[in-house]
């Protein structure tokens, strides 16, 4: 009897405790909407998936690509969370711009693997923004910085420029997989793999030949799209509080120093809301030597603005510019952009300084390090180097010093086409053929200085 009594208390306590573990459960679930666990899924499931993908790009799968799948879906779920409440502010505008550009929409992924889609990421290297470009790349494609604004953290302008840097590689190429690697390690390194590899054609053949890094990039580049594809199936959900947009937004030309902080109070709203639309703007102001600056502000405030814009822009126009530009650095102060400027390529030859280069061309040596990131004075003989001289310059007569012995002046072939080269400026050209850059932008109808190998000029 005392023996089925103690049975019975036993059995009791077991249920008490079972009755508060489902309610301490429950209280849980209510807290979140999903229970955290990672599903097996077997090979040939993730390969049926990934061939049902509608893409315009090829998502390969093998054993190196599921290593990364699984980091993703397994081992980094968190990681894998993050992306997906990221995904929603900025993938809408990455959609526009690459359907404006005719090129893959999931290429949107690639700024997970670049920036974890974070417009202020920086690598150790140096690369900036959601597209994680360096400085000189950066230039190439308009991408201007000093010290108040770096525009690699623009959305808007960094979208704009990886559209075209891909679009770009993928005309050198013709292959996606190896556009990837060449805006990872760049396309001299994917054609010295080519070379190496006796000239096969695809990633996975040039795998081996390739930098250790971009060997894990292209295959992050597919697991990536895969789980954000297929997020759910691994039970991978945010819940719908957790999700942030972007407002929708209108452009206002700032032509004058402009304090953001007064601004938004002006406007009534959080200046830091306002830096998230413009995270290119570094110390919140629009500096004054920034002419026709676009400042993205929010559309349901344009009418407010517009209304008031004389005394919002004077108001803002006062506060803290004379001590900012005592802290900045002269050469901020004075900017080296190279806006309206024509863009040389200068090889380094064996002998070279950066002094006599600079001294060559006529600029100031801070500008031709700032301009090819360049710390410190060293530089090698082959080193390509970017110089930015007004159009101006190449009015005048060019000093024997500055023109090599094999550039004389070519006659205009007789269909007056002339086919880009890798390594060719619009100014390169022009003087070849007698020419000056603003008739070789006015028979072309350029509007930049940016040229690709394989584009079609006319001569005349």
């Amino acid at each position: 009897m005392v023996r089925s009594r103690r049975n019975l208390k036993s059995y009791l306590l077991c249920i008490c405790m079972l009755c508060i573990g489902i309610q301490s459960w429950a209280g849980n679930t209510k807290k979140s909407k999903f229970l955290d666990f990672a599903p097996e899924e077997s090979d040939s499931t993730i390969a049926k998936r990934i061939k049902a993908i509608d893409s315009d790009m090829e998502i390969s799968y093998n054993k190196t690509v599921r290593g990364f799948i699984d980091y993703f879906t397994i081992r980094n779920r968190n990681y894998s969370r993050k992306i997906l409440k990221r995904a929603d502010v900025y993938f809408p505008l990455f959609e526009e711009q690459l359907k404006k550009h005719n090129i893959p929409t999931d290429l949107k992924y690639l700024t997970i693997v670049e920036s974890a889609i974070d417009p202020h990421a920086k690598s150790y290297v140096g690369a900036l923004g959601l597209w994680q470009f360096m400085p000189s790349t950066g230039k190439m494609f308009n991408l201007d910085y000093d010290w108040y604004v770096d525009e690699r953290m623009s959305p808007y302008k960094s979208t704009e420029a990886a559209c075209l840097y891909l679009k770009e590689l993928h005309g050198i190429f013709n292959d996606w997989e190896l556009a990837l690697a060449a805006y990872n390690c760049g396309p001299g390194n994917v054609r010295r793999a080519i070379r190496r590899s006796g000239y096969k054609e695809t990633f996975w053949e040039i795998y081996d030949y390739l930098p250790k890094e971009t060997r894990g990039y292209v295959p992050q580049f597919m697991a990536v799209t895969y789980m954000m594809h297929y997020a759910e199936e691994h039970n991978l959900f945010v819940e719908d509080n957790e999700l942030n947009t972007l407002p929708k937004v209108d452009t206002l030309l700032v032509n004058q120093y402009l304090n953001l902080e007064i601004f938004s109070k002006e406007l009534n709203i959080c200046v830091d809301d306002l830096l998230e639309l413009n995270p290119d703007i570094k110390r919140n102001v629009v500096p004054e030597h920034r002419k026709n600056f676009k400042l993205l502000v929010p559309s349901h405030k344009m009418a407010f603005l517009t209304a008031n814009k004389d005394s919002i822009l004077v108001a803002s126009n006062v506060k803290g510019k004379e001590e900012l530009n005592l802290k900045a650095p002269s050469k901020s102060r004075k900017s080296s952009n190279t806006q309206g400027k024509v863009r040389i390529v200068y090889k380094v030859r064996s002998g070279d300084v950066l002094g006599k280069i600079a001294q060559k061309y006529n600029v100031k040596t801070r500008d031709l390090r700032t301009w090819n990131n360049i710390r410190g004075n060293m530089i090698h003989p082959g080193q390509k180097l970017a110089i930015y001289k007004h159009s101006s310059y190449f009015k005048k007569k060019t000093p024997k010093n500055t023109v090599a012995k094999n550039t004389k002046k070519k006659s205009i072939p007789s269909d007056k086409i002339y086919t880009v080269k890798s390594g060719d400026s619009l100014w390169s050209i022009s003087n070849k053929y007698g020419l000056t850059v603003k008739q070789l932008k006015k028979l072309n109808k350029l509007k930049s200085n940016s040229l690709r190998p394989g584009q079609k000029l006319k001569l005349g």
